[in-house]
C-alpha cells in the first residue's frame, strides 16, 4: 500500500484512527495519576590522593585517581556500603533493595563520582544519599589502605607509623531534598501516548485495509470484475423514505446518476440492443430493487414504453416501492388464474408494473418454467424494455433459472459492502448458465465532492410528473398523475 492509497484508507476509517488515540491518551493520563512521585537527589564526590608535594607526584596521583575512579562507582551498590546505611537509618526495606534505587556514574577523564539515589519521600531520599556518601567514602579509603607490615624486632620503643590511604574522597555537593519528582513525567506520558494510540490506529486501519476485501470504488469493481461499470449510484440516507427518484427531486444526484445508468446501458449495445434485462445482485441489502425500479422509471421518462416485473418471489418489494396492489401478478399470471393484461399496474404513461403476486411454495420452479418464458416474450413484444427486479444470486437459486430466459443482466453491487468473493462467485455462476452480463452498477457509493447538479437546472430533461396507481371502483388498477 503506497502513501496515496493509506491516506485514502485513514479517510475512510478515521474513527479507528481516533478510538486509538483517545484510548492512547487516556491510558497515558490513567498511567500519570496511578503513579506513585518518585523524587531523585544526587550527591558528588572527589577522589584525590595524598602525599603530592611536587607537580610529578600531583601528575601521577590525578593519573592514579582517574584509573581507579570507575572501580569506585561500582562499590557504591555493595552490601559493604547499604547495609550499614539500612541500620543507620532504619529503613524498611533490604540492602538489596536500597541498591536497586542507587546508581553512580563517573564522567570519563574527571576524578568525579555522582551518586542519585530515588525514593517516593523527598526528605528520605536526601538522607539516604548523603548518607551513602558517607559510607561509600569510608569504604573507599579503607579498601586503598595497605596492611599494616609486621614491624621488626626494635631495641627502642620507636614504633613505625599505620598506614594510611593514599586515596582520599570528598563531598562537594551534599544531596539537596527535591522539590520536584522525576517520575511520572506527564508530558513524556501524554506524548508517548500520542504517538503510541497513532501508531496502533495506523497499524488497525493497514491491517483492516488488507483485510477488507470489499470494493470501495467503480474503478476497483470494474477492474476486478473485467466487466464494464454502466453507472454509480451516490448514496443518499434519504433512500430509504423515497426510494423512487421522482420524489426525492428531479435533479438530485440520485436522478443524475440514474439516467447516466439509462444512457450508458442504450450505447453499451447498440448493435445488439437486450430488450429483457434482469437486475440482481449477489447478496440481499445490495440496492437491487432501488436500481430496477429508478431504471425503469429513467426509461419511461426518456420516452421508452417500459415494463417493471417483480421477480423476487421471495420478498418481493416492487409494489410497496411505487405503492401498488401486491395481491395480484406474476405468480397469478404463472398459474394460469389470470391474463397479463389483467393484473398489470400503470405507474406512469410509459411505466407498467407487474408485481409479483402471491408468494409461491416454488418460486424456482416457477421462474424457469416454459410459462415463464412465454410471459417475458409477450411483454417484450408489447413494451421496449422489460426490467425484472430478481432475487439475490448466492442465497437462493430463484435467479439462476431466471437468468438464461433474460437477454441482458445488470449486476448490482454495493459500495464497501460486497466483497470480492461474492462479486466473483456472482459472475462465475452467470457465466455459468449463459447468462449475458452487460456491465456492473455500483450503488450507494460515497457522493462525488464538488459536484453541483443544480448548476444544470434548466439544462435536463423536462420533469416527469409523479404518478401513482389506485384502484377503481371495480377493483382494477387506475393510473392517476399529479404534481408534487
Amino acid at each position: 500500500m503506497d502513501l496515496r492509497g493509506f491516506l485514502k484508507a485513514l479517510a475512510r476509517r478515521w474513527p479507528t484512527a481516533v478510538v486509538c488515540l483517545v484510548i492512547g491518551v487516556g491510558a497515558a493520563c490513567s498511567a500519570t495519576g496511578l503513579s506513585t512521585p518518585v523524587y531523585e537527589a544526587r550527591t558528588q564526590l572527589f577522589v584525590a590522593t595524598r602525599n603530592s608535594e611536587d607537580m610529578v607526584q600531583l601528575t601521577q596521583g590525578q593519573s592514579f585517581s582517574q584509573a581507579r575512579v570507575q572501580s569506585y562507582a561500582s562499590i557504591v551498590t555493595t552490601s559493604q556500603v547499604t547495609q550499614p546505611v539500612v541500620r543507620a537509618l532504619r529503613l524498611r526495606t533490604t540492602p538489596e533493595e536500597l541498591a536497586s534505587r542507587i546508581s553512580a556514574e563517573a564522567p570519563l577523564n574527571t576524578v568525579l563520582i555522582n551518586i542519585s539515589v530515588r525514593d517516593t519521600v523527598p526528605e528520605r531520599a536526601a538522607a539516604i544519599a548523603n548518607t551513602v556518601a558517607r559510607r561509600f567514602t569510608y569504604v573507599v579509603e579503607q579498601l586503598e589502605t595497605p596492611p599494616s607490615p609486621t614491624p621488626p624486632r626494635q631495641t627502642d620503643d620507636r614504633r613505625p607509623p599505620p598506614p594510611v590511604s593514599p586515596v582520599s574522597l570528598g563531598i562537594t555537593e551534599k544531596a539537596a531534598t527535591p522539590s520536584a519528582p522525576v517520575s511520572p513525567r506527564p508530558l513524556l506520558n501524554l506524548a508517548v501516548g500520542v504517538l503510541g494510540g497513532l501508531l496502533v490506529g495506523a497499524g488497525l486501519v493497514i491491517l483492516r485495509e488488507t483485510l477488507d476485501t470489499t470494493l470501495k470504488t467503480s474503478r476497483a469493481l470494474a477492474e476486478f470484475s473485467g466487466l464494464p461499470g454502466l453507472g454509480s449510484i451516490p448514496y443518499d440516507k434519504q433512500a430509504p423514505k423515497r426510494p423512487l427518484v421522482t420524489t426525492a427531486g428531479q435533479h438530485s444526484p440520485r436522478a443524475e446518476a440514474f439516467r447516466k445508468l439509462r444512457t450508458n446501458l442504450q450505447f453499451a449495445q447498440v448493435d445488439d440492443r437486450p430488450r429483457i434485462i434482469m437486475v440482481t445482485s449477489s447478496v440481499p441489502g445490495e440496492g437491487k430493487t432501488n436500481t430496477a425500479a429508478n431504471l425503469a422509471l429513467s426509461l419511461a421518462e426518456a420516452g421508452t414504453s417500459t415494463c417493471l416485473v417483480d421477480c423476487d418471489l421471495r420478498r418481493p418489494c416492487v409494489a410497496k416501492t411505487f405503492g401498488l396492489v401486491q395481491d395480484a401478478g406474476l405468480t397469478t399470471v404463472l398459474i394460469g388464474q389470470a391474463r397479463v393484461g389483467d393484473v398489470i399496474q400503470q405507474a406512469d404513461d410509459r411505466l407498467a408494473v407487474l408485481a409479483s403476486g402471491p408468494k409461491p411454495p416454488n418460486p424456482t420452479e416457477l421462474l424457469a418454467s416454459t410459462r415463464m418464458s412465454e410471459l417475458l416474450h409477450e411483454l417484450a413484444s408489447t413494451y421496449e424494455v422489460v426490467i425484472t427486479d430478481t432475487a439475490p444470486l448466492l442465497p437462493v437459486a430463484d435467479t439462476l433459472g431466471l437468468a438464461p430466459l433474460a437477454q441482458g443482466t445488470l449486476l448490482v453491487v454495493r459500495a464497501s459492502r460486497t466483497n470480492r468473493d461474492q462479486v466473483r462467485a456472482s459472475v462465475e455462476a452467470l457465466e455459468r448458465v449463459g447468462s449475458r452480463v452487460l456491465g456492473t452498477v455500483f450503488s450507494m457509493a460515497p457522493a462525488p465532492k464538488g459536484a453541483d447538479y443544480d448548476a444544470y437546472r434548466g439544462y435536463g430533461e423536462l420533469p416527469a410528473p409523479r404518478v401513482s396507481a389506485h384502484l377503481d371502483e371495480s377493483g382494477a388498477p387506475a393510473a392517476t398523475t399529479g404534481e408534487k
